[in-house]
C-alpha cells in the first residue's frame, strides 16, 4: 500500500513539475485558441516568440508593436546571416506579416464605439451649434444622459445654458488610442453639476469614425482645358498654346479636381489641365484616378488626383476654396482639425486613424452636415464622401474626347 501511494505521490509530483514547466506553453497555446488563432498559427507564434526571447510571449496575440519588434528582429538577423532571401525565411515573414493584418484589424474593431454610452469623463468635445460657431467642452458625466461642461468659444462663455436647451448640435471628438468620431445630440436642459455649469444632452447610438480629407474641396464651375500627357519626362513650366480638350471642373481643391468632360474617359491616365481662377492662370498636373461614365449623355466625371501644382498657383487655389466654402463646412473642417490637436496632446497620432467605420460605416467627416435623415437635405448632405464607381473596363481612350 505504501508502495502504491510512494508511485502516485511520484507521478503526481513529475505532472506538476511537468506542467509548471510548460505553464508558458500551456497558456499560449489557450490564448491563441481563445483568440481563434489555428494551430499552425500558433505554432509559428510560438517559435517567434522564443526566437526574439519575449518576455512575454503571449503579447504577441493582441500587441502590434511586440509583433512588429519581433518582424525586425528576423530581418535583422537574416540579414546579418545572408539568409533573407532565402524562400524559407520570406515564407515566414509573409506569414508573419499577415497574422500582424490580423491582429490590427481585430484590434481596431475591438477598440471602436457603436454608442455614445462608450464614452468616459473627462473627454473633450468640439460643438458646432448651427448659426452660432465652433464651441468647446468636456463629458462632466456619462449616465441616462451625457452632462457635459457648458460650451465655450475659445475659452470664453459666450452663451448661456437656457440658449443652449432644445438646440440640434453636432459633436466631433478625438478618443484616445482610437479614432476621430462624429455624432448629432440634443441638449435636453441646463443645470449645476459638481458645481459647473452644464448641459444635458441626448445619447446617441448613432456615432460614426470620422475621416478628415488632406485637404478641402468645394464645388464650382469652371471652364478648363485638359491635356494628355505622353512624355516620360514632365516639363512642369510648359504652358500648351494649342487647343486642348473642352471640360468643367465641378470642384476643387489643392490636390485634385472633379472634371466633366464628353466621351468616355480612361483611368490611370496621366493629364494637365489648364484654367483661369478669377482672372490667375491656374496649371495642374496629375492622374485620372477613378472615371464616373453616364452612357445616355456621353459625358465622363473623372477623379483627378493632382500630383504637382506650383506653391503660388496652390496658394490662389486655397484662397479661392476658403473664400467660396460655406461657412458650415468650414466649421466642420475647423472641428477635425481641433480634435486632431487634441490627438497629438493625448500623444497618439492622427495618421494612424482608419476610415473603416464602426457599425459598419465610414465617413468623410467634412462633407457631414447632419447625420439625422431628417436635417440632412436642409445642411446638405450627400451622404458618405468619396464613393465613385469602379473604371470601366473597355473605356475609349480620352484622346477620342471632343477637342475645344
Amino acid at each position: 500500500m505504501y508502495i502504491v501511494l510512494g508511485i502516485t505521490f511520484l507521478i503526481v509530483l513529475i505532472v506538476v513539475r511537468v506542467l509548471k514547466h510548460f505553464s508558458d506553453h500551456i497558456k499560449f497555446f489557450a490564448a491563441g485558441k481563445d483568440q481563434k488563432f489555428s494551430m499552425s498559427e500558433i505554432l509559428t507564434l510560438w517559435k517567434l516568440a522564443r526566437m526574439c526571447d519575449l518576455e512575454e510571449p503571449i503579447s504577441l496575440f493582441y500587441s502590434v508593436p511586440s509583433l512588429s519588434r519581433c518582424i525586425t528582429h528576423i530581418i535583422e538577423e537574416a540579414e546579418e546571416k545572408g539568409t533573407q532571401d532565402t524562400p524559407q525565411i520570406q515564407e515566414f515573414l509573409s506569414k508573419l506579416y499577415k497574422y500582424r493584418t490580423k491582429i490590427e484589424l481585430e484590434s481596431d474593431q475591438k477598440k471602436g464605439l457603436d454608442s455614445t454610452k462608450g464614452l468616459e469623463k473627462g473627454q473633450k468635445l468640439r460643438i458646432i451649434l448651427p448659426g452660432k460657431g465652433l464651441f468647446e467642452s468636456q463629458i462632466l458625466n456619462n449616465g441616462r444622459e451625457l452632462i457635459i461642461k457648458l460650451p465655450t468659444q475659445k475659452g470664453v462663455l459666450k452663451l448661456k445654458g437656457d440658449e443652449w436647451v432644445d438646440q440640434d448640435i453636432n459633436i466631433y471628438l478625438w478618443r484616445k488610442g482610437d479614432a476621430n468620431y462624429v455624432f448629432d445630440s440634443r441638449v435636453l436642459g441646463t443645470s449645476v453639476f459638481n458645481g459647473q455649469s452644464a448641459l444635458f444632452i441626448t445619447q446617441s447610438d448613432k456615432i460614426f469614425r470620422a475621416q478628415k480629407r488632406r485637404s478641402v474641396r468645394c464645388e464650382c464651375h469652371l471652364p478648363a482645358a485638359l491635356y494628355i500627357i505622353k512624355d516620360a519626362l514632365i516639363n512642369y513650366s510648359t504652358v500648351e498654346t494649342t487647343p486642348g480638350y473642352k471640360c468643367i471642373l465641378e470642384d476643387i481643391s489643392e490636390d485634385g479636381a472633379m472634371i466633366r468632360i464628353g466621351g468616355k474617359g480612361v483611368s490611370n491616365t496621366q493629364i494637365k489641365i489648364q484654367f483661369e481662377l478669377e482672372g490667375t492662370f491656374i496649371l495642374m498636373f496629375g492622374i485620372i484616378k477613378a472615371v464616373e461614365y453616364n452612357a445616355e449623355i456621353n459625358q465622363s466625371r473623372l477623379h483627378f488626383e493632382c500630383t504637382h501644382v506650383e506653391p503660388t498657383m496652390k496658394n490662389y487655389i486655397l484662397s479661392f476654396v476658403y473664400k467660396v466654402l460655406p461657412e458650415r463646412q468650414k466649421e466642420i473642417f475647423a472641428a477635425l482639425t481641433e480634435t486632431e490637436q487634441d490627438a497629438k496632446d493625448m500623444g497618439d497620432s492622427p495618421d494612424k486613424d482608419s476610415p473603416s467605420a464602426t457599425a459598419g460605416q465610414g465617413i468623410n467627416a467634412e462633407d457631414l452636415i447632419k447625420i439625422s435623415t431628417e436635417n440632412a437635405d436642409a445642411a446638405g448632405v450627400t451622404g458618405s464622401a468619396g464613393s465613385v464607381s469602379d473604371p470601366m473596363d473597355d473605356d475609349v481612350d480620352i484622346s477620342e474626347l471632343e477637342e475645344v
